[in-house]
């Protein structure tokens, strides 16, 4: 809907460039006020919690208004540029009318592992008729509402409002909104035995943190007389920040994200690292081999190659390690596909973009997608699609002199190898000590669906691949 009162003025939204993405960081403006557009140009870059994208403006005309600096966050569907269309665009809604239009439940967020259920209040046939599905990279974003959430796909279906049972003696009215909370807090609630309607949020947009469920937890802490002859406590001293010898470097976009996914996933997923010392001489002298091969001319030939060749042959020899722990459902769910997550360091941060269905790729085919997938996020131009359904990830600490780490699991996957660096070392071989290119693995799994005897199989496979990489034949 066009908001502004010259109706040859258009506005373009600030899209969601990924599944549920709520904000994002104004990086570049490529166009000023007077500029001439076209539709399909691009305008400027933005950075999501998950990658940088640019956006495409999607009609002709001049630039009369950019609403937002550079280095500024904003939200989705929040006009971010005004454009003055030649042939005019349609009128704005009439205020009136606008009021009479039933306003659209909001859609709760879904996670990855299951969809959280939502109740509305029952509406008429003719206020249930689905709105068209605009497209969100075109300028219209997604429909906003209090809580920045994603407007459902296809028709809204309705349903009354379940019953709510009584938590802490207290039941929740009839007609009272559903509290928000992501579905760990809510089992958080749950478990503690908190009524989430009592509890006071304070999250953005009103939702309800961990603290505030471990805060109603513990009534002790608030109704507990005070000592009679208790001293004042002394005021916690400010923290203090010396501006000349200290830097503070706002926590946003991709770092933001990283943070959030890594603390969640350690403890959340009870993680186990085993690790393997292992002799790659063969698999290093297979890499200069395989340099000078006709069919590898011109492609990323490197140890991460074999080494990511031979952790989708122990996948393959072992499926139960490449699946994922659903906890709504209390399942295990065994991907038979392999999205190979590649760990990769770049100037915003690190984002782990995966090949698709890597199980199926030959060799030249596995060197050519490492290629494009390095290329591209040094560049900083991998998409937020490519960095998701990853099952199985592969971090190479090497490269930085590092013998090896203990790495944290992905959020959503199983496991995750780490490459140590790969270095001369002196070696027992064939019953003689010898100089041989020596490297350490460690794999991290998530016990709850990894026993030690799966992940041990999976790393001595990865090995035995690397100490006879002629194994890759007869196994794969």
């Amino acid at each position: 809907m066009t908001t502004m009162t010259d109706a040859s003025v258009r506005e373009f939204k600030m899209p969601d460039v990924g599944e549920g993405l709520t904000e994002a960081e104004i990086l570049k403006w490529y166009v000023q006020p007077g500029d001439t557009v076209t539709d399909g140009q691009v305008v400027c870059e933005v950075e999501t919690a998950k990658a940088a994208v640019e956006l495409p403006i999607p009609y002709d005309g001049v630039v009369s208004e950019l609403r937002f600096p550079e280095g500024t966050t904003v939200d989705v569907g929040t006009a971010i540029i005004a454009v003055r269309v030649a042939g005019g665009a349609p009128a704005p809604v009439p205020a009136q009318a606008e009021a009479a239009a039933p306003a659209a439940p909001a859609a709760p967020e879904a996670p990855a592992a299951a969809a959280t259920a939502s109740a509305s209040a029952p509406v008429s046939a003719e206020e249930a008729k689905p709105a068209a599905r605009q497209p969100v990279l075109v300028g219209y974003g997604v429909s906003t509402s209090a809580t920045k959430r994603r407007p459902r796909k296809g028709p809204e279906v309705t349903v009354p409002a379940p019953a709510q049972p009584e938590l802490n003696g207290h039941a929740p009215a009839a007609d009272s909104p559903r509290p928000l909370a992501k579905p760990p807090v809510r089992k958080l609630a749950k478990d503690l035995g908190v009524d989430l309607t009592a509890v006071t949020p304070s999250g953005p947009d009103g939702i309800i943190t961990r603290e505030d469920v471990h805060a109603a937890a513990t009534p002790a802490a608030v109704t507990a007389p005070a000592p009679v002859a208790a001293a004042p406590a002394a005021p916690a001293p400010a923290a203090s920040y010396d501006g000349v010898r200290e830097t503070r470097i706002p926590v946003k976009g991709v770092r933001k994200a990283t943070a959030a996914a890594m603390v969640g996933s350690a403890f959340t997923a009870p993680h186990v690292t085993e690790f393997v010392t292992v002799d790659v001489t063969r698999t290093m002298k297979l890499v200069e081999e395989l340099k000078q091969d006709k069919e590898m001319q011109g492609r990323r030939v490197n140890p991460l190659l074999l080494i990511a060749k031979a952790l989708l042959v122990a996948i393959k020899r072992n499926p139960d390690i490449n699946a994922s722990w659903d906890e709504a459902n209390q399942e295990i769910v065994v991907k038979h596909y392999v999205n190979l997550g590649i760990a990769a360091a770049t100037p915003r941060g690190l984002i782990v973009p995966n090949i698709k269905d890597a199980q199926d790729k030959t060799l030249p085919q596995l060197a050519d997608s490492l290629g494009e997938l390095v290329a591209t996020a040094r560049e900083g131009k991998t998409s937020p699609s490519a960095m998701q359904g990853g099952t199985v990830t592969i971090t190479n600490v090497g490269v930085f002199g590092v013998d090896t780490g203990t790495p944290i699991l992905n959020p959503g996957e199983s496991a995750i190898l780490a490459i140590g660096a790969i270095k001369l070392q002196p070696w027992v071989h064939k019953g003689k000590v010898k100089p041989r290119q020596v490297t350490t693995l460690a794999l991290s799994f998530d016990h709850r669906l990894v026993d030690g005897e799966l992940g041990s199989k999976v790393l001595a496979d990865v090995a035995a691949i690397l100490e006879q990489p002629k194994r890759l034949i007869t196994w794969a």
